[in-house]
């Protein structure tokens, strides 16, 4: 009899130290919820990423956060506390992801942001020193959209956008981008991502007489401002930021959204992107890989943007097992140091280059303009 308990003992003792060799990824995204049309093409991709790197099994925990920071932050700390995970990936938008950062450091556990704000990675200090994301900067985007303007004869615009952190900083930041092109920021409204109704500000808008408008929002709530400002009889030129650069937006805005211009990343429209497009061979890997679980005309940026952090924690963690075992604090410090030091890795979006300083790691080659023109997406050379 106690030769049998030994036996069960080391049995136990052994699967034990077998599930402690696995790495546990642990993601957060909002597959419900006004942010729904984002997170549920990332969690799609989940399924697409590696099962195994450098002979380590990869288990994913995969928890819906409800588009909701409170939910997000509950989910942070159960995969921390609870699931001991290794890494997590998250969340689908800016005021989620920046409700994270503090929970991820403080457990001492690298995270890569898949939403835009580039506050969720700068400055790189204290607890951001633990975040990434692979996601734009609006700032990249912003450049691009005030350059379209300008080309365009554009010399006054209207402003309306989330009212949190996602709309404020794509305000600041366009602001400064139309300053450099002499362009005009004429009118500065916000609204909620559960509103039903933005008569008010559209009014005011069209009271301000802009040649363009754009709209700081993300997912299928953006078409509620642009279908507002059509109401009141709107005639100018719109744009969007690369929050909706996923179909849903175009079937929820359906006419309304018709002639807008967006500022996304190259995977969108991978293949119509010219062979000399230094990101178009990366980003149709991810595209057919997409498209041939999930269905043709299926693949959207935000998928993209999980595929890419896939991507990230694939180079990295091959360099942190050499350091320690998955499972502990020395791994999870080695994989925050791998995943700082990404060289020359093309992935959908673009080709990713991080430093101590820069934990995003991207540049120009990573946004290409659209137009939607007859419910699709058009890339603008």
């Amino acid at each position: 009899m106690k030769f049998k308990k030994m036996t069960l003992a080391v049995t136990l003792l052994a699967v034990n130290i077998s599930a402690l060799a696995d790495i546990t990824i642990g993601v957060n995204v909002s597959t419900t919820g006004p942010a729904a049309s984002l997170g549920i093409p990332e969690k799609n991709t989940v399924s697409l990423l590696p099962k195994t790197l450098a002979g380590q099994k990869i288990n994913y925990i995969i928890l819906d956060d409800a588009s909701d920071t409170t939910a997000s932050v509950k989910n942070t700390r159960k995969l921390i506390s609870e699931d001991k995970v290794d890494l997590i990936i998250g969340s689908s938008i800016t005021p989620a992801s920046l409700a994270m950062v503090d929970v991820a450091a403080q457990g001492e556990t690298p995270m890569i942001s898949v939403a835009a704000s580039a506050k969720i990675v700068e400055p790189v200090d204290g607890p951001r020193r633990w975040v990434f994301k692979t996601t734009q900067n609006d700032i990249m985007m912003a450049l691009a959209v005030a350059e379209h303007m300008a080309n365009n004869g554009v010399k006054t615009v209207g402003f309306i956008g989330f009212s949190d952190a996602y709309g404020e900083g794509w305000y600041q930041t366009f602001v400064t981008a139309a300053e450099l092109k002499k362009i005009k920021v004429v009118s500065n409204e916000r609204f909620v991502r559960t509103d039903s109704s933005v008569s008010g500000q559209a009014l005011r808008i069209m009271s301000s007489k802009p040649d363009a408008v754009l709209i700081a929002a993300s997912g299928t709530p953006a078409v509620l401002p642009q279908k507002g400002l059509k109401d009141v009889g709107f005639k100018g030129i719109f744009y969007q930021t690369h929050g909706v650069a996923n179909n849903d937006f175009i079937r929820v805005g359906g006419k309304d959204v018709e002639g807008t211009f967006v500022p996304v990343g190259p995977i969108l429209v991978a293949p119509q992107l010219p062979a000399s497009n230094p990101v178009k061979k990366s980003a149709m890997v991810y595209y057919k890989a997409y498209e041939d679980v999930y269905g043709k005309g299926s693949v959207s940026t935000f998928g993209g943007h999980m595929w890419d952090a896939g991507q990230m924690m694939a180079a990295a963690i091959p360099v942190a097992l050499k350091v320690a075992k998955p499972g502990t604090a020395e791994f999870r410090a080695a994989l925050r140091s791998s995943l700082e030091n990404v060289k020359d890795l093309a992935a959908s979006h673009g080709i990713y280059n991080t430093t101590p300083t820069d934990h995003l790691g991207l540049d120009q080659r990573s946004r290409v303009m659209v137009k939607i023109e007859n419910g699709t997406w058009k890339y603008e050379p």
